[in-house]
């Protein structure tokens, strides 16, 4: 078995997304309208989570989420307009002892004087959108997530290859980069060559490419090769899950590689357990084809069907059956066998 190559990665946490920033690149997205001046979004945003303050605003704020962003969705605005202005300023009154980052209001509902009120006195940036608090609440749900989410560099090549995300990783100059620009000249999707960005987004890990290498990669003796260029956009991903890793490795008379796929291995990346091959990389070896069975391979046991477990049940039985004696015809064992093939 390999020693892993990923268990030492440095893991890095952003603290903190402005909200300034969180509107600029996702408000055109998110549908939202500012109506806050535009000093009061230099406020952080620190939580990844979405509150609705409907329990707070009813008095109960042992458990108010605060620190989060304040989404007013159709109930809790149906409720406030119930209570008339008095009631609202009473709930705002009682809710200004706690600073949020940001208010929301959602299904193109007008923010109520009393809540602009107390955004302004406080300097909290007040928006609205035209989603539906749902729609609203799982995009920017979504976002806050990959933003907060534990995120590291690699050093490795993603490639999508029949759907399934292979992260290839080993030695420099063991052929990572040569193995990628093969595979997608066979028609599968390059996400990132050499330097792979991976965050852990809901325990799944998540590659993008370097944003200045993009999708360019360097192949020695040649030079560096934009690959949307010359293969098209068809040939590029942005993001994948990674499902499977690829270590290549220099062939080593001694390297006890797996011969059966019995004694499958795994690789915990930022604590998520990912399946893990090793190839063994010789002259005239084709790395394509191998990269492609892996992947169908994979498809394989996603759909229940994990080929060297049932040989092996089956070698198993026929064994157990040839050690007691009993008379195994191995031609009748064949299944479906199409006898018209012989006539």
């Amino acid at each position: 078995m390999s020693e892993s190559r990923l268990k030492d990665i440095k893991i890095l946490h952003r603290e903190r997304l402005l909200v300034r920033d969180f509107f600029l690149r996702y408000g055109k997205d998110l549908q939202m309208a500012c109506h806050s001046p535009e000093t009061s979004l230099d406020a952080p945003i620190a939580e990844s989570g979405i509150h609705r303050p409907g329990l707070a605003m009813a008095g109960f704020t042992q458990v108010y989420s605060s620190q989060q962003i304040q989404v007013v969705g159709h109930t809790e605005w149906n409720y406030l307009e119930s209570i008339g202005p008095e009631g609202r300023a009473k709930v705002f009154e009682n809710l200004s002892v706690y600073k949020a980052p940001m208010w929301v209001v959602t299904h193109s509902q007008m923010p109520h004087p009393e809540l602009r009120c107390m955004c302004e006195r406080l300097n909290i940036p007040l928006f609205s959108t035209t989603l539906h608090t749902y729609e609203f609440n799982k995009i920017a749900q979504r976002i806050l997530e990959e933003f907060f989410a534990p995120h590291a560099i690699i050093h490795g090549s993603l490639v999508d290859v029949y759907g399934v995300g292979m992260l290839y990783i080993g030695d420099s100059n063991v052929g990572k980069s040569e193995c990628v620009l093969d595979l997608v000249e066979s028609g599968h999707r390059m996400v990132a060559d050499d330097v792979v960005h991976i965050s852990n987004v809901g325990r799944a890990i998540i590659g993008r490419p370097d944003p200045l290498i993009k999708h360019h990669m360097e192949i020695r003796g040649v030079g560096i090769l934009d690959v949307r260029s010359m293969f098209g956009i068809h040939a590029i991903r942005k993001v994948k899950k990674i499902e499977t890793i690829v270590e290549l490795q220099q062939w080593q008379r001694d390297g006890g590689y797996d011969r059966t796929g019995l004694n499958e291995q795994e690789e915990e990346v930022m604590g998520v357990k990912i399946p893990k091959v090793v190839i063994p990389v010789a002259p005239g070896k084709n790395l394509t084809v191998i990269s492609e069975v892996i992947a169908m391979n994979t498809l394989m046991k996603y759909s229940g069907q994990n080929v060297a477990q049932d040989f092996n049940e089956a070698l198993m039985q026929k064994i157990k059956a040839k050690a007691k004696g009993e008379y195994v015809d191995d031609l009748l064992d064949f299944d479906n066998q199409n006898w018209s093939y012989y006539e």
